[in-house]
């Protein structure tokens, strides 16, 4: 049996998606209320409950041999106290109780974000690279991860937990809730721009294909004690990423653009206003959106296509059509 948490979300759909295209079964760990129409169509075990629930995970572990623990709290803005509450904490209780119910492998999905906010010209990191170096003040997502890995990672140091890792970057992909609706938004507005001269090579890849990483990194013995980028598709560059959505949508070309530093000063100022008044609702711009659209630093995937030979079997022009198709579905049903 595999379990997978965040079977709701974006990539945890696509593990998902890709167990069951293997024959492979599924449970999935689903909050109370939550919309699970989706993977009972994927003929999928349900088990109510989250990951402060300690009991609801010690059942939704019995007789699983792999957990994907994809679940996090996710955004770049919100309390430090939901970020510690669901990502490390309850990180923390899914992995006892996978360790005390015996389970195989735990696949773990972090992210590159979690080695912090390097940057600079030409820089390309690996999975040698430290994490949480340079984190803005409030990158409470990003610390959260760095803090949930470490505590995995010791986990699998005392011999409690066979842990593999997944760091994917800027996920896209039908299913996904958190960032298309409103990109494709300002895209048929016009109001998006590029940032710098939008030569800089994004860490962006289909769902599908972090997934299916996933999947091989949590069968093969050679994943056990690594940590995977699963980042990128192939060379993409930012201007070339928001046309190819631009033309898949209808929308205008994005021509404008604004100096990288500009965005970046910005965004810290009008992050510190919100946090002055308290507000549960993030700016329009932030440090984060500005430094993942933007950086100049690229992460490398290779590892994962040398060891695991993890292959990325859907391109971007396939990704961006199959993403945009799922939107159109998804608006006209709304």
């Amino acid at each position: 049996m595999n379990l997978v948490t965040g079977a709701t979300g974006l990539l945890g759909s696509h593990i998902v998606e890709q167990l069951r295209l293997r024959n492979r079964p599924v449970r999935a760990l689903v909050r109370r209320g939550a919309d699970a129409a989706w993977l009972k169509s994927q003929g999928v075990e349900l088990v109510e409950g989250d990951l402060s629930d300690v009991e609801s995970l010690k059942k939704a572990c019995a007789g699983v041999r792999i957990v994907y623990h994809s679940a996090a709290r996710v955004g770049d803005w919100g309390p430090w106290e939901d970020f510690v509450k669901v990502t490390i904490e309850g990180t923390r209780n899914l992995a006892k109780a996978a360790a005390a119910a015996g389970v195989d492998r735990f696949l773990h999905i972090s992210s590159i974000s979690a080695y912090g906010h390097p940057d600079g010209e030409g820089l390309v990191f690996d999975e040698t690279a430290p994490l949480g170096r340079y984190l803005h003040k409030w990158s409470y997502y990003s610390r959260a991860k760095v803090e949930a890995e470490k505590l995995l990672w010791a986990m699998h140091a005392a011999g409690e937990l066979k842990l593999t890792v997944i760091r994917p970057s800027w996920l896209y992909g039908p299913r996904d809730r958190a960032t298309i609706f409103r990109l494709a938004r300002l895209l048929r507005e016009g109001k998006t721009r590029i940032l710098g001269d939008g030569e800089n090579k994004l860490n962006v890849v289909y769902a599908g294909n972090v997934a299916e990483g996933a999947i091989l990194a949590a069968e093969s013995e050679k994943g056990i004690g690594e940590a995977f980028n699963c980042c990128n598709d192939g060379v993409m560059k930012q201007k070339e990423w928001m046309n190819k959505l631009a033309a898949e949508l209808g929308a205008p070309p994005v021509t404008r653009h604004v100096p990288y530093k500009v965005a970046y000063g910005l965004a810290f100022i009008l992050e510190c206003i919100f946090h002055l008044i308290g507000s549960s609702k993030p700016p329009m711009i932030t440090r984060y959106a500005v430094w993942l659209m933007g950086r100049r630093c690229y992460f490398s995937a290779e590892k994962a296509r040398t060891v695991l030979g993890w292959k990325s079997t859907v391109p971007y022009d396939e990704g961006v059509r199959k993403t945009i198709a799922w939107l159109r579905g998804e608006e006209g049903g709304s």
